[in-house]
């Protein structure tokens, strides 16, 4: 069923979650999640209070009705903040030099002066029954193929305990993830198709990659805000894979059209995105009553000279390092290489001193493949071996013309078998004459053997020394 978006009054507005990858955003604890054993449990329950407007909001409402337990795991890689025994920390400055980031490059104006916030979350999740939030920017914008799509807001704030264990009256939460430093982006309801919502989530999250962000399931959550004309506003969780964006807009965008058809309202909800793109009730939406005052912080300033030093040094978007790489003479698929196998900040420092981009992308990403499948080795094995430091000696070689590129691959092969690169770069006549001498010797001691036989006893012998192609050469010269 082709859709008609604009006659159904069709509009959306993204909120994406990105954990950052810095310590606990207030306080000094690192962002490790722990598989082992906790070192205390910890058993809360939590009530719902009236925000700020002197209401309690309606999802506060919901959980604290529930009546459940709350039970927290604890580490020595937590501590008494995330237990709500002790007063948070000033804000990790690490997260907020990122926020800003994200910021700018989302088009956004700095909030230079801004309170930090509570807002009431009582589904267990935090300790508290509350999490940290404030306000970096607002009024921006991305770029997309349909048009301009504004950027509400990027908050900054921490993320929520995780959840480990349910039964039917109970919760047990790890505190490994408590405080985790997010940001927070909302957009305007400017969305107006499917493809636009998909588009505009892929963009922003081109920016997010570019800034120092967690990697990895569970880093980054959105939600995506939706309604057509006449029907209630539904909020819809778990909207992270771009493979069913646009089949989950289409379906829900039918469910309420079937509550429109029969002059109805569809209820105002949170829903789950499902992996065939359905939905499913979560709980009731959210209000504006849940937000308060921190008072165990003062007022956020962040200073000009913090936000000019972030403009002037923001970092590239991942399209724009491409074009970068292009004309440094890179193809395509040594780039989605370079990204694949994250080696874009080693390339950078061993480009920007010795330039050569073709043959610093060989020693990180071929030739390593190439000897560890020839020595039936693992990849983070042979890794482990050629080093930072062992790259840049050969790259230095190859700089001062001491050695030829043609030679990089076994002066490698001699270091993974153990000869220091020091030595193995030393490939000269001498060390040729003694190899011929060696396989001259092999064969006359076993006369008779076919080429490849006798290449299989002397690379058993000469491996790393001596490439096959020229022990090879070596051999038939013999043999004739």
């Amino acid at each position: 069923m082709e859709i008609d978006y604009k006659k159904l009054g069709f509009k959306a507005g993204l909120e994406i979650h990105q954990q950052l990858d810095t310590h606990k955003l207030f306080c000094d604890c690192p962002s490790v999640l722990r598989t082992d054993s906790s070192n205390s449990l910890v058993r809360r329950k939590l009530h719902a209070v009236a925000g700020e407007s002197g209401k309690v909001d309606e999802a506060a409402k919901f959980h604290a009705e529930e009546g459940k337990e709350y039970l927290y795991e604890t580490y020595d890689t937590t501590c008494l903040v995330e237990l709500d025994e002790e007063p948070p920390h000033e804000i990790n400055k690490e997260a907020l030099k990122i926020a800003l980031q994200i910021s700018l490059l989302l088009n956004c104006k700095i909030f230079p002066l801004s309170q930090i916030m509570r807002k009431t979350v009582i589904n267990g999740s935090n300790t508290s029954g509350f999490q940290r939030t404030v306000l970096i920017a607002y009024d921006g914008y991305v770029e997309t193929s349909q048009g301009k799509v504004g950027i509400d807001s990027v908050y900054l704030e921490e993320d929520s305990a995780r959840e480990v264990e349910r039964k039917e009256n109970k919760i047990v939460y790890r505190l490994d993830r408590l405080g985790i430093p997010l940001v927070e982006i909302s957009t305007r309801p400017d969305l107006k198709t499917a493809s636009q919502v998909k588009e505009t989530a892929l963009k922003i999250g081109e920016i997010l990659r570019s800034v120092k962000v967690r990697r990895g399931i569970g880093t980054i959550r959105q939600d995506l805000n939706i309604s057509i004309k006449g029907a209630n506003r539904v909020e819809i969780k778990g909207f992270q894979d771009p493979k069913i964006m646009e089949k989950c807009v289409d379906l829900e965008i039918l469910r309420q059209k079937s509550f429109t058809d029969k002059n109805k309202k569809n209820p105002s909800e949170v829903r789950n995105a499902l992996p065939d793109g359905t939905t499913e009730f979560l709980r009731p939406i959210p209000g504006a009553a849940r937000m308060y005052p921190e008072t165990d912080l003062p007022l956020l300033h962040i200073k000009k000279e913090f936000i000019d030093e972030t403009k002037r040094n923001l970092p590239k978007l991942k399209s724009e390092i491409e074009e970068d790489l292009i004309k440094q003479g890179l193809n395509d698929e040594m780039i989605k290489l370079i990204f694949k196998n994250n080696k874009l900040e080693e390339y950078k420092e061993l480009y920007s001193v010795f330039g050569n981009p073709k043959l610093i992308s060989r020693l990180l990403l071929i030739l390593p493949k190439e000897i560890a499948k020839k020595e039936n080795q693992s990849i983070e094995k042979i890794e482990k071996i050629l080093t930072q430091d062992v790259l840049t000696f050969i790259l230095e070689e190859v700089y001062k013309e001491k050695i030829q590129e043609k030679d990089v691959k076994v002066i490698l092969e001699k270091v993974i078998c153990g000869i220091p690169v020091q030595e193995a770069v030393k490939l000269n006549k001498k060390d040729f004459a003694e190899v011929e001498e060696k396989i001259m010797k092999i064969v006359r001691e076993k006369p008779g053997l076919s080429s490849n036989a006798y290449m299989g006893l002397v690379m058993k012998e000469l491996r790393g020394v001596v490439t096959g192609e020229e022990a090879m050469k070596i051999i038939e010269k013999f043999l004739k």
